[in-house]
C-alpha cells in the first residue's frame, strides 16, 4: 500500500498539496495541474500484485481512466481517506472544502474517480458531476467526476 500511495499521490507531498487533518485522522492527496502520477511505478505494482488473469482488465481500466481526465489544466484527487474511527466526523468535508477553495481561487477544474458508489453523493454535494463509468471485465467500477471552478 505505501508503494501504491507514493506512485498515485506521492507528488502531492513534493508540491505541498497533501492535506491532512490534525492527528492525521484524514488525508487528501491532490495533484496540481500538470503533475502526473508515476505511471511506470503503478504498472510495476499492478504486475506484482495482481493475478495475471486480471492484469489486462486493469490495464484497460487505467487507460480509460487516463482518457477521462480533462484535457485542460485541472486538479486531480487520486486519494482521499479517513481513519475508520473518524469516518462520519466531517473531516472529508473539511479537506474537500479547503482544496476546492484553492481550485475556485485559481479558476481551475477539479477531477476524481470514485471507487465507491456510496461516496458519489458526498462528491456531488461538493459540486462534482458524474461524467461516465469505467469498468473492464472483473475490474471494480470507477465513476469519473468533474467539478468546474466556481
Amino acid at each position: 500500500m505505501p508503494r501504491f500511495v507514493n506512485a498515485s499521490g506521492g507528488p502531492a507531498f513534493e508540491h505541498g498539496t497533501a492535506y491532512v487533518t490534525e492527528g492525521i485522522r484524514a488525508a487528501a492527496l491532490w495533484l496540481p495541474p500538470g503533475v502526473q502520477q508515476d505511471e511506470s511505478a503503478l504498472d510495476e505494482i499492478m504486475a506484482l500484485s495482481l493475478n495475471p488473469a486480471i492484469t489486462e482488465d486493469m490495464a484497460l481500466l487505467r487507460q480509460e481512466m487516463a482518457e477521462h481526465h480533462p484535457s485542460e489544466p485541472h486538479w486531480y484527487l487520486p486519494l482521499i481517506a479517513a481513519d475508520p474511527n473518524w469516518v462520519g466526523q466531517g473531516l472529508g468535508t473539511l479537506l474537500m472544502k479547503y482544496a476546492l477553495q484553492r481550485c475556485d481561487e485559481q479558476g481551475i477544474t477539479a477531477y476524481l474517480e470514485s471507487s465507491n458508489p456510496d461516496h458519489i453523493p458526498f462528491y456531488q454535494s461538493h459540486g462534482f458531476e458524474v461524467i461516465g463509468k469505467i469498468q473492464h471485465g472483473s475490474s471494480p467500477p470507477l465513476t469519473p467526476m468533474l467539478r468546474a471552478a466556481k
